[in-house]
């Protein structure tokens, strides 16, 4: 059991969003369908098989971190990668940005690029998890995602500089 030095402090007010958005949308199929009078009990089902579905693709994934790993749990689905043997590192298709991790031993992780963006705690133990794997010569694809993310990170970091000392106003990366 890997203890966790870094988590994703979004991530219960992620939660939370997600189990209010799912709340409203049920609520209001409700209440449409009950102001019509058209609500019965097979649509009450309907409705509510659609507001769990929609909890289940906003549901975000726990992301924790260590010294040499990063784990991903999803719905009880935990997936660990050896971030100081990592192999690869893309971008994954979709229209969301999120980053794929694959180490070694054929660990894979998929991660918002959000959550290493505004975590960064994660994204130094994932950092240096990544030297590390440059210093042992494994990591032979995807060092321009890394440098894109690093600049990312950077870009976040100087902007809230710049917003702490009142010299910048906007909320663009």
């Amino acid at each position: 059991s890997r203890e966790p030095t870094a988590v994703d402090e979004r991530w219960a007010g992620d939660m939370r969003l997600t189990c209010q958005c799912s709340g409203v949308l049920l609520g209001m199929l409700f209440a449409f369908d009950a102001c019509a009078g058209t609500l019965d009990s097979a649509r009450a089902v309907v409705w509510s098989i659609l507001g769990v579905l929609f909890f289940f693709v906003l549901v975000p994934s726990r992301v924790t971190a260590g010294p040499g790993w990063l784990r991903s749990c999803w719905l009880g689905r935990d997936r660990v990668v050896r971030t100081d043997q990592l192999v690869c590192v893309r971008w994954a298709p979709g229209a969301a940005l999120r980053v794929v991790l694959r180490d070694a031993d054929g660990g894979r992780v998929e991660v918002d690029a959000e959550v290493l963006v505004a975590n960064p705690a994660l994204w130094n133990l994932l950092h240096s998890g990544v030297c590390g794997s440059l210093e042992r010569g494994g990591f032979y694809r995807g060092q321009s995602v890394v440098r894109e993310l690093s600049r990312r990170i950077d870009a976040r970091a100087a902007l809230a500089i710049l917003q702490a000392s009142g010299l910048c106003e906007s909320e663009q990366v």
